[in-house]
């Protein structure tokens, strides 16, 4: 006898992680996921640390603790903040309460990989929404809002394209937005962004009862290995995600260490500070090379290298694999021709840019 799944499961290509080593390289660069080079604060590392004799409690299951430091830090309501075994399992745990068979799960076309994979383990339909030069677009997005459509899912700024939506146009989403139909916010690149017309949008969260933004600690913050995020939810959203996720879905580690980096103030503003710089360096030196970075206010950069793909995108990818440096290929995301950057430290940035122009020039690629 085969036991079968529910609708849906089967459909799911699982998601896979940047590589994170090369048989036969000892020192690798892993440019493929976006973490911190800094790596985490020593407040964080600190707090940490001082739990180790305390293997053997369970933790608090409300993150009490967390919740207020975070509210404090974000000037945010505490009883809204829901805390979660990194921002994945919130927006696992978001579709599931919202969303089933026959339901609609829309995004944009190349969002986080997360959102169809969310939506096809509850059952759901994901849709997705063409984007206008690599940038989700408002009006597309509408246009594809159906009955059906239970969640709409924004990732601001966009992972893997590096853009973002200003704060007027997400309100112009959620303006257009049925009552019934919740706008997800996934803000995990939020504290990188420096212009000033973007938002997180938690204003949002607390103007009505259909808007939820949810964050991580994964990225900024260099805690990434212990998988913590949190939501900032609507009164009855976060009631809904409280019933459905596990006691003590956050370790204690977890939520001592997110605390202890949230009061770090310096240690964000040097990687902030870090990002502007290697950002900006590694844009012009690949467009230098005879390659294409997209304008990007993440921790990384979207970069199209010409060519198909076995010779363009592809080779380089295995161009820099063979020399320990790692980054993402985007087929997945339906970007084929090309590669996204983890901004590195200063050494993994200027190799990667000198391995890249060496790609470029011995493939005919440079001007």
């Amino acid at each position: 006898m085969t036991l079968t799944p529910r609708p849906g499961i089967l459909e799911v290509a699982p998601y896979v992680g940047g590589e994170a080593s090369v048989p036969g390289v000892k020192r690798v660069m892993r440019l493929a996921s976006n973490e911190n080079p800094l790596g985490a604060s020593p407040r964080a590392i600190s707090a940490y640390s001082v739990l180790k004799d305390d293997l053997n409690r369970y933790p608090d299951g409300a993150a009490a603790r967390l919740r207020q430091a975070l509210a404090e830090a974000e000037g945010l309501d505490p009883a809204r903040i829901v805390c979660g075994a990194g921002s994945d399992e919130l927006i696992a745990l978001l579709v599931r309460g919202y969303a089933g068979p026959g339901d609609e799960v829309l995004h944009s076309a190349h969002g986080f990989l997360m959102y169809s994979i969310a939506a096809k383990t509850a059952g759901a339909t994901p849709v997705a929404a063409p984007e206008r030069d690599l940038t989700a677009d408002v009006e597309a997005l509408l246009a594809r809002v159906t009955g059906r459509t239970r969640l709409v899912f924004l990732a601001n700024p966009n992972n893997p394209t590096g853009s973002y939506l200003s704060a007027d146009q997400v309100r112009a989403l959620r303006d257009g937005l049925p009552d019934e139909v919740l706008l997800v916010i996934d803000a995990a690149y939020a504290e990188y962004v420096e212009e000033a017309d973007y938002s997180s949008g938690a204003e949002l969260v607390e103007a009505g009862d259909n808007v939820v933004m949810t964050r991580t600690f994964s990225k900024i913050h260099g805690l990434a290995s212990l998988r913590l995020g949190w939501a900032y939810c609507p009164p009855g959203v976060a009631d809904v995600l409280n019933r459905l996720r596990g006691p003590f879905n956050v370790t204690q580690a977890a939520q001592a260490a997110g605390a202890a980096a949230v009061s770090d103030t310096e240690h964000v503003a040097r990687s902030r500070r870090h990002n502007v710089q290697w950002r900006a360096w590694l844009a012009e030196n690949l467009s230098a090379a005879g390659l294409r970075p997209y304008p990007s206010v993440g921790n990384f950069i979207l970069v199209e290298v010409p060519g198909d793909p076995e010779t363009g995108a592809d080779a380089a990818l295995a161009y820099l694999k063979a020399r320990g440096i790692l980054v993402r290929a985007m087929a997945a995301y339906g970007l084929p021709k090309c590669l996204r950057i983890s901004i590195g430290t200063e050494e993994e940035t200027r190799a990667t840019a000198e391995a890249l122009a060496e790609f470029a020039a011995a493939a005919g690629g440079a001007p």
